[in-house]
């Protein structure tokens, strides 16, 4: 529910083991890039990195424009062509919050996650 993100955050404030993955929610999320960007270093440590891309070099620089830069108005449609036909605008994430997304939170759920203090 990417264009509900207000009722996502109910449940993730209510459900102490509720998580959320981003997977094919770029094109939800883009649109929205200040409330998306608010929304994702709250709840840093229960949002994960998702795709059922499969492995392809466009579709992961596209990603990394969305969540790690502040590029504005840019096209994800070579590589997402069903994300829409409007632009994308990067969400800049700091480093911390991209570490946990893109991995830490995985491993915190798997039982993976070493203990760093």
């Amino acid at each position: 529910m990417p264009e509900e993100l207000h009722r996502v955050a109910n449940w993730l404030d209510v459900y102490s083991n509720f998580y959320v993955d981003i997977d094919t929610r770029m094109g939800e999320l883009d649109r929205q890039p200040y409330t998306a960007r608010r929304f994702m270093i709250k709840y840093q440590d229960r949002v994960l990195f998702g795709t059922d891309t499969r492995p392809n070099a466009a579709a992961y620089r596209v990603y990394y424009r969305f969540l790690e830069t502040d590029d504005e108005y840019f096209d994800s449609n070579p590589a997402h062509p069903y994300q829409g036909r409007w632009m994308v605008y990067g969400l800049h994430l700091p480093d911390t919050v991209l570490e946990k997304i893109y991995n830490k939170n995985a491993l915190k759920i798997l039982g993976m996650l070493k203990d760093t203090q």
